[in-house]
This record gives C-alpha cells, sequence and structure tokens, in this order.
C-alpha cells in the first residue's frame, strides 16, 4: 500500500479512511509486511489472497496455512474490527496524557473490559526491545534518577499494603512501586523500567546493562549511585537538599519525563495496579521518545504508522493479562 497525500493527518480523517474494512487490510499488511505478504507460518511468499474473506492462504507444500493480518499480532482472536483498532492505536499514541479504558469504551461502543483489554494489547505492541546504548560511542551525558508511583502506605487497606511487587514487598517512599529512568542528553531519548528496591547493586546493574563505559552520568547525592566513578563512568551529583542545578550537572530532563509520566497516571488511568505498572511506563516512554522535535519532527501519523508497524510477534492473553496463566479465556 503506498502512503499518499490522502493519508489521514488527523484523528477525524482516520476514523473516515479506514471506515472500509479493505481499506483497514491493506493498511496494516503494509505495515506487517512492506515487501510483500508473507506466512507468518512458514515465512513463505507464494500466498493467495481470499478476497471475500480478507485471508490469505499459503501456498507452499507443507503449509498450506490460512492468515490474516491479525494473526501472530497483539490483535489476534479479536472479534473487534479492524477500524476500531486502528482509532484506538491512534489516540494511545497521540494523547499525551493517555486515554482511559472508560473513554475508549464511549468512543468505540465497546464494553469497558473489552477498551483495557485493548489498551494493554496496544501497550504491548508500543514496547519496543531494540536498545541502543545509552551515551554512545564517544561516551556522552546520561541523566539518571528514579520515582516513587503509588498511594502512600498510611492511606492503604492493609491487605494492599502487604501486598508484594514481584514477588518483593513493597519499599521506598511511604511503600510505593519504583521506576528507573535515564535520560541521554545527546539523542533525548528516554528509558525507563520498573524496579524492586532502589539498592546500590539494583541501580548500577541497570546502568551497567545500559550506559556505555566513559560515559558522563549525571545522578542526585543517593547512596546508590556511589562508586560508580569506579566502574569505569564519569560521574557528577546534585544535592537535592542544596540546589536541583549546577552548571551542567542535573536530572531536570528525566524530571521532565517523570512529570508527564505521574500527569497521566493520576489524571487519566487514576488506580494503576504495581502489576501493570510497567506497560503504562512503556506506553509513555514511546510516546516522549517519539514526540515532534526539530531534529526529527514527527507528526501524528508517524507515531500511528509506527505503532501499528510493531504489533506483529507479540501476542497477549487476558489470562495472561490478568495473572491467570492456563486458563481459557472467552473471544472478544
Amino acid at each position: 500500500m503506498k502512503i499518499d497525500d490522502k493519508f489521514p493527518k488527523s484523528l477525524l480523517e482516520a476514523t473516515r479512511y479506514f471506515a472500509d474494512p479493505d481499506v483497514c487490510v491493506d493498511f496494516v499488511a503494509s505495515m506487517r509486511w512492506p515487501d510483500g505478504v508473507t506466512c507468518p507460518d512458514c515465512e513463505g511468499k507464494r500466498v493467495s489472497y481470499l478476497k471475500t474473506r480478507r485471508i490469505w492462504k499459503c501456498m507452499a507444500k507443507e503449509c498450506h496455512k490460512q492468515f490474516s493480518v491479525k494473526t501472530f499480532s497483539v490483535f489476534e482472536d479479536s472479534a473487534i474490527p479492524l477500524d476500531k483498532w486502528l482509532t484506538a492505536v491512534w489516540l494511545v499514541v497521540n494523547c499525551k496524557n493517555g486515554i482511559s479504558s472508560y473513554e475508549l469504551m464511549r468512543d468505540l461502543k465497546v464494553t469497558q473490559k473489552s477498551a483495557w483489554f485493548m489498551l494493554h494489547r496496544i501497550r504491548l505492541a508500543l514496547r519496543s526491545g531494540n536498545w541502543e546504548m545509552f551515551g554512545g560511542e564517544d561516551g556522552g551525558p546520561v541523566e539518571v534518577d528514579e520515582t516513587f508511583v503509588g498511594g502512600k502506605i498510611k492511606n492503604m487497606h492493609k491487605s494492599k499494603a502487604r501486598k508484594k511487587y514481584h514477588g518483593v514487598p513493597r519499599s521506598g517512599a511511604s511503600g510505593k512501586a519504583i521506576v528507573m529512568g535515564m535520560r541521554d542528553r545527546e539523542t533525548r531519548q528516554v528509558r525507563a523500567k520498573v524496579i524492586p528496591n532502589v539498592k546500590r547493586e539494583t541501580l548500577q546493574n541497570e546502568i551497567l546493562a545500559s550506559v556505555s563505559p566513559k560515559s558522563t552520568v549525571y545522578t542526585d547525592s543517593w547512596i546508590g549511585y556511589h562508586s560508580l566513578a569506579e566502574k569505569d563512568f564519569v560521574h557528577e551529583t546534585v544535592n537535592h537538599l542544596d540546589e536541583y542545578v549546577g552548571g551542567q550537572v542535573h536530572t531536570q530532563g528525566i524530571e521532565n519525563f517523570w512529570s508527564l509520566l505521574k500527569r497521566g497516571l493520576n489524571g487519566t488511568y487514576v488506580a494503576v495496579e504495581p502489576f501493570h505498572l510497567e506497560a503504562y511506563v512503556d506506553e509513555q516512554m514511546f510516546r516522549y521518545n517519539n514526540r515532534a522535535t526539530k531534529g526529527n519532527p514527527l507528526d501524528d501519523t508517524d507515531r500511528f504508522m509506527l505503532a501499528v508497524s510493531q504489533i506483529a510477534g507479540k501476542r497477549l492473553t487476558y489470562a495472561e493479562l490478568t495473572g491467570k496463566v492456563g486458563e481459557t479465556t472467552e473471544p472478544f
């Protein structure tokens, strides 16, 4: 499918453009298979399109499987039509503070349960597994910080306060979940993930796995970052008790990301279980890393197309989403 000037540039244009089911299939196929439709089972290119059913059949002698654009993707086994799926993707990647399942329910005329499931499938598509080391070959500056997400323990029900996060008791400020983030100042990209604690071993292992040696690492004065200089980094700190910026030594860039993340968590999603927090971090990270900048002027359409191109090879069942792996789930 060739993307031309008629391709949607706004939500209104997108809903009109994808009203035709054949247009939806053509678009998703072009994003999944830019070099031609390929059988997801045997990776063969000899396929036949069954137009009346909008599916393909593999013509390889040893295969003969039938498949659609939803097969082996986050859309798999969903009865929700593609026009609603694509509208949902557009909303998620372009709403700066995210969109709640109740808003999506009203917009798409689906149940709230289905909308919630759709949002989590889309968040899985937004997750990227291809990461380059921050700092680059020249060892550029990288900001590192952690933030705490969730209500205070004194306001929690006793049963909730005793819950463990990924097998680890709640820790950190007032028992909140902990998110660690890094921002490369040169590429302006952010990487963030949920961590079990703020111990030195945990924090520094994440830095060693994500930041190139010789890089300049800017942190606050938390003891967990001490001795980074001994691990082949240039380590500079700012004491937040005295100041937040000392020349080039600050973590204001990653603080900006925390502000956007918490605005969505507190204002849009309101209540996020620690079990699902990683997915919400991935969602905000996708929007932040693909925002419009002078050096990379992306627009709504660019973010949308990038998200759809990442749907393949990812699957999330309702049992996995709710922590009940092994149970049979009903199709949505």
